[in-house]
């Protein structure tokens, strides 16, 4: 009887032991903000963000696309208070008014490449870039220079805004 409850002691402690290692794989379904890292004089603001995609090449493109995104429609709120918290794009609604010229903006090759720059990001933060992990995508944190003033004027130019 003793080495019965031995056995089964025995048992039930590698049970727990086992159960209770920490989840590791809930950072990659975690929705990170854009934050403010800073506003340079010519009009451009450095902001880290956050995509996530099914390799690490899709999260660095769509963490791009999130930051103009953000910096048009949302306005950044995080991070340093002295970036410009207002959206380019006030309009309520206006990503779904002008779809269609949207959607072609924000294609995989399109023009919103144009007003962004990894040029900032110091060699070592290339190497250690912040990474989430989930099953069955990759979540990337990087620094990126948005050029405000030029989409502000892309915007004009291309009658969304009213100068």
């Amino acid at each position: 009887m003793k080495t019965l409850l031995k056995f089964s002691l025995f048992f039930a402690s590698i049970a727990v032991l086992f159960s209770c290692s920490p989840q590791r794989k809930t950072a990659g379904n975690y929705t990170y903000k854009t934050e403010c890292l800073g506003v340079e004089l010519d009009g451009s603001q450095t902001v880290k963000a956050w995509g996530t995609g099914r390799n690490r090449w899709d999260a660095i493109e769509q963490a791009k696309k999130n930051a103009v995104n953000d910096v048009l429609f949302k306005g950044i709120y995080e991070g340093k208070q002295d970036c410009e918290k207002r959206p380019v794009v006030p309009e309520v609604n206006a990503q779904q008014k002008y779809e269609t010229y949207f959607n072609k903006f924000f294609t995989d090759n399109g023009e919103y490449k144009q007003f962004v720059s990894l040029k900032d990001e110091r060699i070592g933060q290339k190497i250690m870039r912040d990474r989430k992990g989930a099953r069955q995508s990759v979540t990337q944190g990087l620094v990126i220079v948005v050029k405000r003033s030029d989409l502000k004027q892309k915007m004009i130019q291309d009658g969304i805004l009213k100068n």
